[in-house]
């Protein structure tokens, strides 16, 4: 995707051009970039947005500042229209310098579908925009970070994992399957990943839960479907390693609690 996909406003109308890209679910833009910074957000349907290995899930209560310049991913996994506003960095008054998520209200949905119409008059548009930055408030949870290990047999037991993010098996089973010790296949996850192996199944399958969530599936059917025995065993994980719960997370009014420490 390049900056002629975005169209141009008139000179003189104002700084923030808004893009609207319809995306069929399990549809991703491949890695791009833009010398805008860019908000995205989707009214209806789920976004994730993936920059490097750290990952967002975005309901529609949520958006994410890409600053410009920072190559990511976008896909929807349910039918979405990506609605995007576009900044100038030299002329918009925030430094965020890092992908941020942010909650998104009534006011700032209204808004956002407000600038995309091509019928304002230059006075209104300027006033829309100038009040864009005053409703942009960062939430404070974490994303999901999930490295991809190069190491061949760190790798295939990942890509299993992946596959299927309920599969139980222990560590010590996934290791007999890569022909290594239980001890080696700990060592490698750590060298390779930087994280534990409980740890990282752990971000795989809150990843894979997370839009399951937002698209409104009961927490006892995703706790099954992620691999976890009971919804209160999903229920810590989660709050362990995003920092609230579930629904906090998607309603948009998350306080961070804690980090994932403890594996």
């Amino acid at each position: 995707m390049s900056e002629d996909d975005l169209g141009a406003v008139p000179p003189g109308v104002g700084t923030i051009v808004v893009g609207s890209f319809p995306l069929s679910s399990g549809q991703w833009i491949p890695p791009h970039s833009h010398t805008k910074h860019q908000l995205a957000w989707s009214r209806h349907g789920v976004l994730g947005i993936a920059v490097e290995d750290t990952y967002w899930v975005l309901p529609p209560t949520r958006a994410l500042w890409v600053p410009a310049g920072v190559v990511h991913r976008t896909g929807a996994t349910r039918d979405a229209v990506l609605r995007c506003l576009y900044l100038e960095p030299d002329q918009c008054g925030l430094d965020w310098t890092e992908p941020t998520p942010v909650g998104v209200n009534g006011l700032l949905a209204h808004l956002i579908e407000h600038l995309s119409r091509q019928d304002l008059a230059d006075d209104v548009r300027l006033r829309a925009e100038a009040v864009v930055p005053d409703l942009l408030h960062p939430l404070p949870t974490m994303p999901i970070d999930v490295p991809r290990p190069v190491d061949g047999r760190v790798r295939a037991v990942a890509d299993a994992l992946l596959a299927d993010p309920a599969d139980r098996r222990s560590l010590e089973a996934h290791a007999r399957a890569v022909g290594v010790s239980r001890r080696t296949l700990t060592r490698l996850f750590v060298d390779d990943t930087g994280m534990s192996f409980d740890r990282w199944r752990t971000h795989v399958r809150l990843r894979a839960a997370l839009p399951l969530l937002a698209e409104g599936r009961s927490v006892a059917r995703v706790a099954h479907a992620t691999g976890y025995a009971t919804p209160s065993a999903f229920l810590a994980a989660f709050r362990r390693t995003v920092g609230t719960s579930p629904r906090r997370y998607l309603d948009g009014d998350a306080v961070f609690e804690a980090s994932d420490t403890s594996l």
